[in-house]
């Protein structure tokens, strides 16, 4: 993979570890996970004015994708409730990558043969995690597990989509800053339905918060964004999941979450992956 587009998403996935951390520190995780994606609509929505409109190709792309945001923040708020982040991260970023590389081989962006060994023992690590780096008594459980790998569907379907979308319209910055601004649309839509309008006066306090975990949230997926107009879908959807590593750092030392010599173990295997997927 050429040293600028991993150095990006290895930038993507550190930003993206940090404002998954986020929903673990709100009391309410949907409330939180929705407050970060309207935030993000707010920041993008200010940037629109410099960028064109995306072609018309590129809009059901983002319909899309504005679909299944939906389901991510749902079932991942969800998994939240039922682990630590360091189990729910691992699970539903990490199994992801292999239905990325299954759908992006139907759509014609297979992988070659060099870059599939870096991507399974990347997804192996993460797994690893998963599976024995949790709380003793928090173990995996079949509602985190049923709502993680459902998380990772969604996951799955929206890179997909963003990937072909911002192809399509040749201009990923422009696609990305949309996307967002519609997806924060949409997030603000869905939290009115279900908790009602009332719902925004509690968010007065949080919107520092939440405009803060949005901006973090609208840069790491940009920047991935644009890679996947330079690099297979696959490869870059593996790669974005090394930030399960940076989610491990911000759990044990800013949650107070158990670090444990599997969890250190599976380190050692993502960072293996990542180093054969660079060479690949």
């Amino acid at each position: 993979m050429d040293t600028t587009v991993f150095a990006v998403v290895m930038a993507a996935a550190l930003l993206h570890a940090g404002w998954n951390a986020l929903l673990k520190i709100g009391l309410d995780r949907y409330l939180t996970a929705s407050l970060i994606q309207i935030g993000a609509g707010l920041v993008a929505a200010l940037v629109l004015p410099f960028v064109s409109l995306p072609v018309a190709g590129a809009w059901p792309w983002i319909a899309l994708s504005a679909l299944l945001h939906i389901g991510y923040n749902l079932f991942l708020s969800r998994a939240y409730q039922h682990g630590d982040l360091g189990q729910v991260y691992p699970l539903s970023r990490g199994s992801s990558p292999l239905i990325v590389a299954v759908l992006a081989l139907l759509a014609g962006d297979a992988l070659n043969l060099g870059q599939w060994p870096g991507l399974l023992v990347l997804v192996a690590g993460i797994w690893l995690m998963a599976w024995r780096g949790g709380h003793a008594h928090a173990p995996l459980n079949q509602r985190l597990l049923g709502n993680a790998l459902a998380t990772a569907a969604c996951i799955a379907g929206y890179t997909l989509a963003d990937a072909l979308g911002a192809r399509t319209n040749q201009d990923p910055v422009s696609y990305a800053l949309w996307l967002f601004t519609v997806n924060g649309v949409v997030a603000a839509l869905v939290i009115t339905v279900r908790r009602g309008p009332g719902i925004f006066l509690r968010l007065g306090p949080h919107w520092r918060g939440g405009l803060a975990g949005g901006a973090m949230s609208m840069l790491a997926y940009s920047l991935v964004i644009w890679a996947m107009t330079q690099a297979p879908i696959a490869l870059v959807s593996a790669l974005r999941e090394s930030s399960v590593v940076f989610a491990l750092l911000i759990g044990y030392l800013f949650l107070h979450e158990p670090l444990p010599r599997p969890r250190l173990l599976a380190c050692g295997v993502i960072v293996a992956g990542v180093a054969l997927m660079k060479l690949a």
